[in-house]
């Protein structure tokens, strides 16, 4: 049955946080705790999504306008709780069919259990339906207080609970199935007569319940995913959880990942099957991998592309294409705007930005290459840096097929190199190199004989000259 209205409360201050960032706003794996929460509910397809926000709702709304642009934000300007935050999510509607309500402080639930939350509710025409979980730790939690035929009787908050109330460990998960039309009659029955002198949804329960109408208390199979996150030290436990969720999905999908506890993958990567991932390393964002790249140890990579059978080792790369069996690193940075051809090479201490690297071109080690384009079958040698900035402008740089580059060279933008061109170790490139030539720009060497024997008499330099001077004489 379609859910017709999924409202999500997103309105607490989130204290514990001691955060200047609003508590849904934290992330876990590539997405806001209510983003995860949205990425969820969004698989039910609701005809009409609310969220409810409050405390810092121009950072919250701001963010919803990106992840969710379709749905309709409610301003609780006064925290009046769960109740109260209900009646204004509904205050300009008519209530009608199925109403799933939950907090956007849940990150682990997933879709399927709310689904079969939801089929469960209809099919069984109750009027309220409350997911349960069995707590080992239920401190916090509103209590499940059954009757003598194991059916809902209420639901009481930890802090209107009497001590034999707070022994009970069957909890309330915050996720709630209505009858809309019930839903909003008994809302208009909520006092504030209660610990907290707020409007308790739990309460809607209750006044269902007392007049005659079925309720549904449907326990979820694996009680983390109704944990929610109030501080720091929660927001770790569940990024630790939704990490192993995310790497067991890709592990049975045929990715091969070496220490699943030192690797961190966000939900909005995608790996194709023969993927390898060493220890220590990081996915974030729209990163994909295709089959046969290997990653890692100790890479992280955010927006990239990794082309079949590419190599990482030891790298950061930001918005990055690497090319089929590409290789990059130890200790390499791609900078944004870089592309590596295929079977390229960005080597070992190599700074890239703005710069696509020709099929087959190597930059082996300790460079800097910078708003360039280099073509194909070129060899960049250690220690070139392409100058690139001025101080005002930056500026860019050709390098064309099959160049070599000799080591220790700047190239001062904008320059261009051509096909087959060749630069002298040392020099310092200000005009363009045509194609076939060599580019040479360094003083003529002049050695001055014996200034150790006079600069530096009597330092080991001097001994090991003066010995050397009588080897030859000899």
């Amino acid at each position: 049955m379609a859910l017709q209205t999924a409202i999500v409360l997103a309105a607490g201050e989130g204290t514990r946080m001691k955060s200047s960032l609003p508590k849904v706003l934290h992330e876990i794996a590539g997405r806001s705790l209510l983003g995860h929460v949205l990425h969820a509910v969004n698989q039910l397809q609701p005809n009409d999504l609310r969220v409810v926000v409050g405390a810092g709702s121009e950072e919250v709304i701001a963010h919803l306008a990106q992840i969710a642009p379709k749905a309709t934000t409610i301003f609780q300007e006064t925290r009046g709780g769960t109740g109260h935050a209900a009646q204004l999510a509904l205050a300009d509607k008519a209530s009608k069919g199925t109403v799933l309500i939950l907090a956007g402080d849940t990150p682990l639930l997933t879709a399927d259990s709310l689904k079969q939350f939801v089929d469960m509710h209809s099919q069984g025409k109750f009027a309220a339906s409350v997911l349960t979980a069995e707590h080992s730790d239920p401190t916090g939690y509103g209590r499940i207080i059954r009757d003598d035929n194991d059916e809902l009787l209420r639901i009481v908050e930890e802090k209107d609970a009497s001590e034999n109330e707070k022994y009970i460990f069957e909890i309330n998960s915050g996720v709630y199935a209505f009858d809309g039309e019930k839903l909003g009659a008994a809302l208009g029955k909520l006092t504030s007569s209660n610990a907290q002198g707020e409007l308790y949804l739990t309460d809607v329960i209750g006044i269902l319940k007392s007049a005659g109408e079925s309720i549904a208390a449907v326990v979820i199979e694996d009680f983390t995913e109704t944990l929610g996150v109030n501080d720091r030290v929660q927001l770790a436990e569940s990024a630790a959880m939704i990490r192993d969720r995310i790497n067991e999905h890709w592990m049975r999908s045929g990715v091969t990942i070496i220490d699943p506890t030192t690797t961190w993958i966000d939900s909005t990567v995608q790996l194709a099957q023969d993927v390898t991932v060493h220890p220590g390393t990081a996915l974030f964002g729209k990163t994909t991998v295709a089959s046969g790249a290997v990653i890692g140890p100790r890479s992280t990579l955010t927006d990239c592309e990794v082309k079949a059978g590419a190599q990482v080792l030891e790298s950061i790369a930001v918005e990055t294409v690497i090319g089929e069996g590409a290789t990059v690193g130890p200790f390499t940075y791609l900078r944004a705007g870089t592309q590596l051809g295929d079977l390229s090479k960005a080597g070992a201490f190599v700074e890239m930005k703005k710069a696509s690297l020709g099929t087959g071109s190597k930059v082996p080690h300790l460079s800097y290459v910078g708003d360039a384009t280099i073509g194909d079958g070129s060899n960049i040698g250690a220690a070139t840096i392409f100058v690139n900035y001025d101080g005002v402008e930056k500026h860019h740089t050709t390098i064309g097929d099959h160049v070599r580059i000799g080591s220790d060279t700047m190239l001062v933008a904008p320059v261009t190199v051509g096909d087959g061109a060749y630069t002298a170790a040392g020099s310092v490139i200000t005009e363009d190199v045509p194609a076939g030539a060599i580019g040479i720009s360094r003083s003529e060497q002049r050695n001055v004989l014996d200034w150790v024997l006079r600069k530096r008499k009597g330092s080991k330099s001097a001994q090991a000259a003066e010995a050397s001077s009588g080897k030859k004489k000899k």
